[in-house]
C-alpha cells in the first residue's frame, strides 16, 4: 500500500495492492472509508453527503466484485481525489471489458453491478493498463455533493 502520494495533476492518491489478497471487496471498501475521513466526505454533515459516502462504498463493492468473479480478481485499486472529484480504479489482468446483462428483475440477485455503475457515479468506463502490464483498468468518478468544502461542514450546519 502507498498512502498519500500526489500524481501530477496534483490529486491526491492511495494505492492499494491487492494480488492473492482475501477478503479483497471489504478491505477496499475500509481503504476507501479511511480515505473519505481523511479528505473530508466523513463525517458528511448533511443528508446528500452521507448518500454519497454510502453510494461510493456502494460502486467501490460493484467495481471489485465484478473483478473477482469476472476477471481473475483485482490486482490493484487506487483512489484519486482532487478539485472536488474522487476516481476509483480497479486493476485487473483480464483484457476482457465489462459487459452489461440482459434485463432482469431487480428482484433477482446478480447482474445489477454495471447497472448501479450507470446510476451512480457521474461517468465510468475501462482502459487497457499502461505499457508492458496486461489487463484493464475499470474506473469511476464521483463528485462530492454540492456546496460541502473539505474538512468544513455545510453551510446550514454553520
Amino acid at each position: 500500500m502507498t498512502d498519500g502520494d500526489a500524481d501530477a495533476e496534483g490529486a491526491q492518491v492511495r494505492r492499494l495492492l491487492l494480488r492473492g489478497a482475501r477478503s479483497v471487496v471489504s478491505r477496499c471498501r475500509d481503504f476507501t472509508a479511511e480515505a473519505l475521513a481523511d479528505w473530508g466526505w466523513i463525517p458528511a454533515g448533511s443528508e446528500a453527503g452521507e448518500e454519497r459516502v454510502e453510494d461510493v462504498l456502494l460502486l467501490v463493492s460493484e467495481v471489485v466484485t465484478n473483478a473477482c468473479l469476472h476477471a481473475g480478481g483485482p490486482e490493484e485499486f487506487v483512489l484519486r481525489y482532487a478539485r472536488g472529484r474522487l476516481r476509483v480504479e480497479v486493476a485487473d489482468l483480464s483484457p476482457e471489458p465489462p459487459r452489461l446483462r440482459a434485463p432482469r428483475s431487480p428482484g433477482l440477485p446478480g447482474g445489477h453491478g454495471l447497472m448501479v455503475l450507470d446510476r451512480l457515479a457521474g461517468a465510468w468506463g475501462y482502459e487497457a493498463r499502461g505499457p508492458g502490464a496486461a489487463g484493464k483498468v475499470v474506473w469511476l468518478e464521483v463528485s462530492r455533493p454540492p456546496g460541502q468544502v473539505p474538512g468544513r461542514p455545510p453551510a446550514e450546519l454553520l
